[in-house]
């Protein structure tokens, strides 16, 4: 699911201010979030959309991905029924981007920000199978 730019820098700005400062997340109520994000799943159509935007040039082009957050107004724009589970979960924003003499550079830097993975928690049940 394609997220606006705005929404994205909320998530990455909630992020930085909280985890990646070494706190915990917060949720909805401004609580710890405890039970945080074991992994997140993306689907084959997702991936290879943002690959097909990037340089065709298997060590050029690729895809950045975010470590961010999410915020209790962006979990209530993308995920309604979730807005509890999801504020202060971690979660992976990606964009298609490529890789020139050690500078990453994006063809629509506006654009083209994907979050529609699986979390879990809350999707943990049941847990993915080996088989």
């Amino acid at each position: 699911m394609k997220i606006s730019k705005e929404d994205f820098e909320s998530m990455k700005l909630k992020y930085s201010k909280e985890v990646k400062k070494g706190k915990p997340a917060k949720d909805k109520k401004g609580k710890d979030k405890i039970d945080q994000t074991n992994w997140i799943f993306f689907n084959r159509e997702t991936l290879e959309g943002l690959l097909a935007k990037a340089d065709k040039d298997p060590k050029k082009g690729g895809i950045q991905f975010y470590i961010t957050e999410y915020t209790e107004e962006v979990a209530a724009k993308y995920h309604p029924n979730e807005v509890e589970q999801l504020t202060g979960a971690l979660t992976v924003v990606m964009r298609a981007a490529n890789l020139n003499e050690d500078q990453i550079t994006l063809e629509n830097p506006e654009e083209d920000y994907q979050n529609n993975g699986v979390l879990c928690p809350p999707y943990c049940d049941p847990e993915p199978t080996d088989s």
